[in-house]
């Protein structure tokens, strides 16, 4: 065990518990346990906003799965991963001020709560709240196992272990404190990410000579590698462009991410959010996967992808300096898994224990179920987590893929085409499900385009035609 690297990440944890500790006093005094345990009291600043944005959306995907394919495929994969850099503007002004004013008015809680309003069905939430709970519970999965190889790359213990350590951390911050505590530690987390990847890039160019030389040696192993079309080639045109719509635009879809445009406070603070958002994501997306490209010269032959970062930054930081910068990828892993954790319970409890099985629980009943969720699911995402996959980026991806194919037309539509029903929801929803579990498992990348795209492309046809040709036979009929 390396002591100097792992004081500064202890440091964090308590931190981070010391922050949920004081947001469990807001839980207490509350009025409405529901408003604040599951949206903060709806208090989100511009740069609160941005940073829980940014912390939620960057992930284990982002700073240790993500650099570990661009360690093995080039500049190639920092292209397509700058694709994310408008994910918040797409967030904010497609959903934005409609999004929150109609959530203030109603008094939406999540993402299903508006859903349900809008087009008036109980299948709907049904069928919400399950594909929330089947796509996010893999993602969380990939979070779990980043935050467990994180901890067994530091300390060296066995992976079960780090992982304990790392499930009870964030468990206990977000079961206590909410909502509230889960976006104040996203906003320190945030700040950490920024100035770690500034710090790891600065280090790695030094520690390879010079970006020249870097490059030099890059050419001389395989020119492929500072190619846009990747080590083996097999980044096309088409798939990069459309890869964009998976964590581009597609991003909309992710209620994860949405349900951010229901929280913050004022019109002031979703503008600044946008600039703010987009400048800090753009830095550390292009950093973190620049880096994991520099990285082939520094520490070649790293076989397992996840373990890149970390090997890395132990090897061109001082101890201290290290433990401070591997607080980046740990504090991205912990704030998505926190947003996924409050988001899967909220599911669980608001849209199918409040909807299903008891309508008119008391304030102290909902309080007792939201806190027993958080935990079991907690539980449950850390025995999934046991037997993790190589490349947990594509795990990240399917769950990024699932979420959009079903959620994106039922929530862009249902703010802007007043024709949109339940019925082109409804099959819409299920035809994303269905078609992206089918493409992504028998047929990926058919004619070279992202897999996502035929699937959201089919729910968004079904949409139009089952809303109209509904539409159209009931006004027949009268």
């Amino acid at each position: 065990m390396n002591i100097a690297v792992i004081l500064p990440l202890f440091a964090f944890l308590i931190i981070f518990f010391m922050i949920g500790m004081w947001a469990n006093r807001y839980v207490k005094s509350s009025n409405s346990f529901l408003q604040e345990y599951f949206l903060g009291g709806r208090e989100l600043g511009g740069f609160v906003l941005a940073m829980t944005m940014i912390a939620t959306y960057g992930s284990a995907s982002s700073f240790i799965g993500g650099p570990g394919v661009a360690y093995k495929t080039g500049l190639g994969w920092v292209l397509l991963s700058m694709a994310q850099l408008p994910a918040g503007y797409f967030v904010l002004m497609v959903l934005g001020k409609k999004f929150a004013i109609i959530a203030r008015k109603n008094n939406y809680i999540t993402v299903i709560d508006f859903l349900k309003d809008r087009y008036q069905s109980q299948v709907i939430v049904f069928i919400a709240a399950i594909s929330i709970i089947i796509f996010l519970f893999s993602s969380m999965i990939a979070q779990w196992v980043g935050g467990g190889r994180l901890i067994e790359s530091l300390t060296g213990l066995p992976y079960q272990t780090s992982l304990i350590i790392f499930a009870v951390s964030v468990s206990i911050y977000v079961i206590i404190g909410g909502f509230r505590a889960v976006v104040l530690t996203d906003t320190f987390q945030g700040i950490i990410m920024l100035i770690g990847t500034i710090i790891l890039l600065t280090a790695t160019i030094v520690a390879g000579g010079g970006l020249q030389a870097i490059m030099t040696e890059l050419v001389v192993e395989n020119p492929n590698l500072v190619s846009p079309f990747g080590a083996d080639q097999e980044l096309t045109p088409l798939y990069i462009s459309t890869f964009w719509i998976l964590v581009g635009v597609g991003v909309v879809g992710l209620p994860q991410v949405s349900v951010r445009a229901m929280s913050y406070k004022n019109s002031r603070s979703m503008h600044r959010a946008i600039v703010i958002g987009t400048f800090v994501i753009g830095s550390i997306m292009f950093g973190m996967h620049f880096i994991g490209v520099l990285a082939h010269t520094i520490i070649p032959g790293v076989e397992i992808g996840d373990k890149v970062m970390p090997t890395l930054t132990l090897e061109v930081l001082p101890s201290i300096l290290a433990g401070f910068v591997l607080s980046a990828p740990m504090a991205a892993i912990m704030s998505t898994v926190s947003s996924l954790l409050i988001l899967v319970s909220s599911s669980v409890v608001k849209d199918i224990y409040l909807n299903f099985i008891r309508p008119h629980a008391v304030e102290n009943q909902i309080k007792k179920m939201s806190l027993w969720v958080t935990t079991i699911i907690g539980v449950a995402v850390f025995l999934l987590a046991l037997n993790p996959p190589d490349l947990l980026v594509w795990l990240n991806l399917f769950s990024f893929g699932g979420l959009e194919s079903v959620f994106i037309w039922p929530i862009i539509l249902g703010l802007y085409w007043s024709k949109g029903n339940k019925y082109g929801a409804i099959s819409s929803m299920i035809v994303g499900m269905s078609s992206y579990i089918l493409f992504d498992r028998f047929a990926p990348n058919v004619l070279g385009m992202h897999t996502v795209v035929l699937p959201i492309s089919l729910s968004l046809i079904t949409f139009v035609v089952g809303s109209l040709t509904v539409s159209g036979t009931i006004h027949g009929q009268n």
